[in-house]
């Protein structure tokens, strides 16, 4: 693999390109999922109320937090990168279209079996795209490393031009989407972000050769330096997907059937399995004070870390609802989608991303360590439910606010992100033992799914356990006392993480 050269190698624009589509089908429907479910049925949508719907998304995003360990496993021992990348772009496009289709499916006047199947192609649709992308996330960022040798210093760059890819398909997706799907009808919009997925397999497809031997299984056997997917490969993927199909299509129609109390149990157990398997993992593979004082910090930091994103991810839900029932969109008679705020936040990462890496090199010295920089994130955090708390008391369906507010919140929370998200994943590389490295990203990454669910659920938390709360000002307590705590204890802290910053 050549190294000398500057430029970067061609397979690092077919994984940019690949990931953009991808990241503007996800984003896409991120910004339409809330919107829809609470929608009127007269309107197309599911009229759940909004605790019900804020749940499902709440779930969802969870889940698609945790699919990623396992997509990883299986490419790393089974099938490879590329393949993988082939099943989850298929399987995700799948997912889209059956959303789609959940629209698509006209309602008679008192039609609640024609509703029910409607709900039945809505699960189907969100439990594709979340095995789907559990496939695609983990192995296409692996493959961005791997066209790299050691040591190439054109590294650290390749993944910074690779998150603009992310970011450009997050910042497109809402304005074509969102459109689509608030002013001509929610399939298209869905269906719009099918077609988006679809085009990145294509691509994908077309340009592989570029990546060279990049991606493929541990027992493959090459012929030459430059391969593509032949027929067999191509028979294993659709294998895959028939078999991904199949499962969620048996799965969502027997949980459709069983009883409340069965599938709680199922998943409490399936909870506890969980964790014994990572509490034992950890025990086996962890030796020696250092690497325990390490675990501890990463605990630690995960634990902060559910503060932080069970916050942030109020964006695609209770911020799409501000948007669309609080917020005055009108530009004299031009309406903004409530759903285009959502592009808000990767226009702004695209903006200040550059400026947050050069101003850490700029502080030398004075430079914050991690855990000050984690309570940075969570202050910022915090500043922004006070201005939404804010603008949430002055607003009332007859009394609308400014976008401005809402666009204000976007900027406090997208530096907080800049001050702890990046710097988390780092941490979670240095601290972690060697043997499990993968086993404590996949923790910090369930505790990123762990407060996504907390994200959707914590209203319907609140009205059941503290009736009267705002959620906004609830939101500037907690994460405003983790700060403060995690600035308290940042010196024991840096100790616990034995000379690693």
């Amino acid at each position: 693999m050549d190294t000398s050269s500057k430029r970067h190698p061609q397979g690092l624009w077919v994984l940019f390109f690949t990931e953009m589509w991808e990241r503007f089908s996800y984003y896409g429907m991120r910004a339409l999922l809330v919107l829809y479910l609470t929608s009127s049925i007269v309107n197309g949508g599911f009229a759940y109320a909004e605790n019900h719907a804020l749940e499902i998304y709440g779930i969802f995003t969870g889940l698609v937090y945790l699919t990623p360990i396992l997509g990883g496993i299986i490419a790393d021992r089974f099938i490879g990168q590329r393949k993988s990348v082939f099943i989850g772009g298929i399987v995700m496009a799948l997912g889209q279209a059956a959303l789609a289709y959940s629209e698509y499916i006209a309602v008679p006047e008192g039609g609640e079996a024609i509703q029910t199947l409607r709900e039945f192609w809505l699960f189907i649709g969100l439990g594709l795209l979340i095995l789907g992308n559990g496939f695609f996330k983990p192995n296409i960022s692996t493959m961005v490393g791997r066209l790299y040798a050691d040591g190439d210093p054109r590294k650290d760059s390749a993944f910074t031009i690779f998150y603009m890819g992310i970011n450009l398909g997050a910042f497109l997706a809402p304005f074509i989407a969102g459109y689509l799907g608030e002013s001509v009808g929610w399939a298209w919009g869905f269906g719009s972000v099918s077609v988006g997925m679809v085009l990145g397999v294509i691509w994908f497809w077309i340009e592989q050769s570029k990546l060279g031997t990049i991606g493929f299984g541990p027992k493959r056997k090459f012929t030459g330096e430059v391969e593509r997917l032949n027929a067999r490969d191509w028979g294993e993927v659709w294998i895959w997907v028939l078999a991904i199909v199949g499962f969620i299509y048996l799965f969502v129609k027997t949980w459709w059937i069983m009883p409340e109390v069965v599938t709680d149990w199922i998943i409490r157990v399936v909870a506890l399995g969980a964790i014994s398997v990572i509490a034992y993992m950890i025990i086996k593979n962890t030796t020696g004070k250092t690497e325990w004082s390490r675990i501890g910090a990463i605990l630690v930091f995960c634990f902060f870390n559910i503060f932080f994103w069970s916050g942030f991810e109020q964006a695609g839900g209770t911020f799409n609802l501000f948007a669309r029932d609080m917020t005055d969109r009108m530009i004299g008679s031009f309406e903004i989608n409530a759903s285009w705020f959502q592009s808000v936040n990767a226009a702004l990462i695209v903006g200040l991303a550059p400026v947050f890496s050069m101003l850490w090199i700029w502080l030398g010295k004075y430079n914050p360590n991690t855990p000050v920089k984690f309570g940075l994130g969570l202050t910022l955090l915090s500043l922004g439910f006070v201005v939404m708390y804010t603008a949430d008391m002055k607003a009332s369906p007859e009394n609308l606010v400014s976008p401005l507010w809402l666009v204000s919140v976007y900027l406090l929370h997208t530096m907080g992100e800049l001050c702890l998200s990046p710097i988390g994943l780092s941490m979670i590389s240095k601290l972690s033992p060697p043997k499990i490295t993968s086993l404590m990203m996949g923790l910090w990454f369930g505790s990123t799914a762990l407060a996504n669910y907390l994200a959707g659920a914590l209203k319907s938390i609140l009205e059941t356990y503290m009736p009267g709360m705002n959620l906004f000002l609830f939101l500037v307590i907690t994460s405003g006392s983790a700060a403060l705590l995690m600035y308290l204890i940042s010196p024991w802290l840096k100790k616990l993480m034995r000379g690693v910053d």
